[in-house]
């Protein structure tokens, strides 16, 4: 009988052994999933434009668009009358 006992006791260790290593596993595959995506949202590309009176580049996102054209600030735009 205490064989028995034992026997049960050292596949209840293995199974839960085995249950930790396939969650570490899975919690490894999602940090590098995750990775994967953020450094995919860096690499994003982001449209660069000038601006029509100093020529400097900048993020279209940070651009003031004017009538006339675009501009890296308010002082540009007002200078070109736009």
């Amino acid at each position: 009988m205490k064989y028995l006992l034992v026997l049960a006791l050292a596949g209840a260790a293995f199974w839960l052994w085995r249950h930790g290593r396939e969650a570490e596993k899975r919690d490894a595959a999602g940090a590098r999933s995750n990775r994967s995506q953020s450094a995919a949202k860096e690499a994003e590309i982001t449209e660069m434009v000038a601006c029509d009176v100093c020529q400097v580049h900048l993020p279209r996102s940070e651009a003031l668009i004017g009538s006339r054209g675009i501009y890296c600030s308010d002082a540009h735009r007002r200078q070109a009358g736009g």
